[in-house]
C-alpha cells in the first residue's frame, strides 16, 4: 500500500535490511584456513607426523559440509596450537571428511618392512573463533 508521499513502506524496510546484512557481513564471515596433515608409520612405530596450517590468501570456493568441529579455545588464537592440543578429536573429524591411506609392505633379505602413510590433502576450512570455542567446518 502506498503512503501519501507515494513511497511503499515495505521498500524502505527491504533496503534497510539489505544494508544491515552487507554492513554486518564481514563480522559474520569466518576466517578461511588451508590445512594439510600427514602421518607416517614405519614398522609399527610412528615415523613422522606433520600438520600444516596457513591462512588462505584468496577466498575458497565450495560448499560447507554439514558436520563441524567444536574445540575449546583456551585463550589461544593460533589454530595450529589448538589443533595439536586436541589432536585425537581433530583426527576423528578429518577421518570423516576423507583421508588417503597408502600401505607399502616389502621383504628385503628376509626382513619385513612396512610403511603406512595417512594424508589429508590440502583442504580449506572455515574457522570461527568465539570467546570460548573454535568452530571448524570443512569446504568441499
Amino acid at each position: 500500500m502506498r503512503s501519501r508521499d507515494g513511497y511503499c513502506s515495505h521498500s524502505f524496510t527491504n533496503i534497510s535490511i539489505t544494508f544491515l546484512l552487507f554492513w554486518c557481513l564481514p563480522v559474520l564471515q569466518a576466517d578461511e584456513y588451508l590445512i594439510s596433515y600427514r602421518y607416517t608409520v614405519k614398522n609399527a612405530l610412528l615415523y613422522n607426523e606433520t600438520l600444516d596450517v596457513s591462512k588462505a590468501m584468496t577466498k575458497c570456493s565450495g560448499t560447507l559440509l554439514p558436520e563441524y568441529l567444536l574445540l575449546p579455545r583456551e585463550n589461544s588464537k593460533k589454530l595450529k596450537k589448538i589443533l595439536l592440543k586436541n589432536s585425537d578429536t581433530f583426527f576423528q573429524y578429518i577421518s570423516k571428511i576423507g583421508l588417503n591411506v597408502s600401505n607399502q609392505d616389502y621383504t628385503y633379505n628376509g626382513k619385513n618392512n612396512s610403511f603406512i602413510i595417512i594424508t589429508l590433502k590440502t583442504t580449506c576450512f572455515k574457522v570461527d573463533f568465539n570467546e570460548n570455542f573454535v568452530k571448524i567446518a570443512a569446504l568441499k
